[in-house]
């Protein structure tokens, strides 16, 4: 599942209906394609089901707090299908790219900004090596890795 919506909002907009589009897309959308995938799955006794996160999913981030939590939410459920479908000899890949050059990405200037042929690339090579969760550039494994130990208070303050 490689979908995903991210408007702009400012800082001090609470966009509901925004913010029920992207529960709609990265959550509900993510859901019942996943669990078609599933169930398809099952019938054949393998597969490989890949869901597409993000980096802003591993930590609630002030910039997009709706975009980060749907993302938090697919990896949660990816992991549970994870741990649901590979005892029936079912792959389920998480990948966790940071930004990547998109249409929803143009303009903005972004950390480690990477072509969409460039992540292409190391997402088929995880896939061949049937890793489990792909950050995208690898770099960001490590990033987050620290960015997940930051104590909250002090992730408050980074304005990040």
């Amino acid at each position: 599942y490689a979908a995903g919506v991210m408007p702009d909002v400012a800082p001090s907009a609470f966009p509901t209906a925004l913010d029920q589009q992207m529960v709609e897309v990265n959550v509900l959308g993510a859901v019942a394609w996943l669990n078609a995938g599933a169930t398809y799955f099952l019938t054949k006794g393998r597969g490989v089901l890949c869901g597409f996160g993000s980096v802003a999913g591993d930590r609630g981030r002030r910039g997009a707090p709706v975009y980060g939590a749907t993302k938090a939410f697919l990896h949660t459920y990816l992991e549970s299908l994870y741990n649901r479908l590979s005892v029936q000899g079912i792959a389920v890949v998480t990948i966790k790219p940071g930004p990547v050059r998109t249409p929803m990405t143009a303009g903005k200037q972004l950390p480690l900004l990477i072509d969409a042929d460039v992540a292409a690339r190391r997402i088929a090579l995880a896939l061949e090596r049937g890793e489990r969760e792909v950050y995208v550039p690898g770099i960001w494994r490590w990033i987050m890795m620290a960015i997940r130990c930051v104590p909250s208070g002090v992730f408050k303050r980074l304005s990040i």
